[in-house]
């Protein structure tokens, strides 16, 4: 038996060790990490086969944020992990070294910051790594992710059959001039205007009242006979579309349908941008199409009173009041997909299939959307970003 003395720099004292059939020093610069110079605490060795002090490697993933050796800039597979076989021996050689180097690094607050962002982003990796290949039942994404997928094929479906299909009455009188109707055509169009008017379908239809003489008829012919509108409130609204009607030359769009059918590709965009980027698609709309498309929006799921009256949804839109909006601005933050659920419920009289798809899509969406944020705020990223 041979003694071997080993001399470790920074230490008042020598220890020795008997090791069968060996005799030489040992210093501890033959244990030192390549990026502090020092000896290596908590070594951990990547798949290049280089190691380094565990706290060194967060330092520099926090700085660099990427996944390769500091040295030779292989990158790691993985999570590197602690080499519990160097850390040991290395614990045995030098025990009053290593001693006072972690008291050194846990007074260090960079260190201890650092280190746990690493060991956290380490036990993300894990996390994933074992459900890479198959589907995780905990985490509620892929089953939605897969629901809305199905659903915006119907609705793709849905819309390109429409968009084919012209033989319905709607499609044809948006863009069929007003002179040319016929007196069915006539008919439809004043049922359109609400449930109220039906009264009125058997003396237009033995009028035979077509799209010519609609157009030269007044308030006065609509009071007398043979029309005999009574109701004011009724006359009023009849003779402010028909306004429109002239104004325009063709029946202006009253439903969802028909606004697909006056602007394809508008509809087209706002299908994927309110199901993608709903709050960015609402400020496009706010600053481009304030007038046309956001005001009849913002009426329709914020309106002013519960109950609007005949002649109020014929007028044109005003100014929101600051009720309107602050209302519209709370959705808008926290749930956008309440609003278009809310805009799709107002048709569901007109629409029935379509708005409820749209009203189940915008759920998923509204459901899957606080995931994503409880998902971030459970992993503490926001309280990582804000030490950042």
């Amino acid at each position: 038996m041979e003694d071997i003395q080993i001399i470790a720099p920074n230490m008042m004292k020598t220890e020795e060790e008997t090791i069968p059939g060996i005799s030489r020093q040992i210093s501890v610069s033959e244990f030192s990490c390549h990026c502090c110079y020092d000896i290596l605490v908590n070594p951990t060795t990547l798949n290049c086969g280089h190691s380094f002090c565990r706290h060194c490697l967060a330092l520099w993933w926090v700085s660099s944020k990427k996944t390769e050796c500091p040295e030779c800039r292989e990158k790691w597979e993985g999570f590197p992990k602690v080499n519990i076989l160097l850390r040991d021996a290395i614990e045995k050689l030098f025990p009053d070294a290593i001693k006072l180097r972690s008291e050194d690094i846990q007074q260090n607050n960079d260190i201890v910051h650092s280190l746990a962002a690493f060991h956290k982003y380490g036990n993300d990796q894990i996390s994933i790594t074992p459900n890479a290949g198959r589907a995780n039942p905990q985490r509620g994404g892929g089953f939605f992710s897969g629901v809305l997928t199905a659903l915006t094929g119907v609705a793709v479906v849905l819309l390109v059959y429409h968009w084919s299909s012209r033989e319905s009455e709607h499609d044809l009188l948006v863009h069929k001039s007003v002179a040319k109707w016929t007196a069915e055509e006539v008919i439809f169009w004043l049922e359109q205007l609400g449930p109220w008017a039906s009264l009125y379908r058997e003396r237009f239809l033995s009028e035979r009242v077509n799209g010519r003489l609609l157009l030269t008829l007044t308030d006065e012919d609509f009071s007398k006979a043979p029309y005999n509108i009574e109701n004011s409130s009724h006359r009023k609204a009849i003779i402010m579309e028909l306004e429109r009607v002239k104004t325009l030359g063709v029946k202006p769009p009253q439903n969802l349908w028909e606004y697909k059918a006056v602007n394809p590709g508008k509809s087209l965009f706002l299908l994927y941008a309110l199901k993608s980027s709903p709050r960015l698609s609402m400020l496009y709309l706010y600053l481009f199409d304030y007038a046309e498309t956001f005001l009849p929006f913002i009426h329709t799921i914020c309106p002013v009173q519960e109950k609007e009256d005949l002649i109020t949804k014929f007028l044109d839109f005003k100014e929101p009041t600051w009720k309107q909006w602050r209302e519209f601005l709370v959705k808008y933050s926290f749930l956008p997909y309440q609003l278009i659920a809310e805009f799709a419920w107002d048709w569901l009289d007109v629409h029935y299939w379509t708005s409820r798809f749209l009203i189940v899509n915008a759920m998923l969406l509204s459901v899957l959307e606080l995931f994503s944020f409880w998902r971030i705020w459970s992993r503490n990223e926001l309280k990582e970003i804000e030490q950042l």
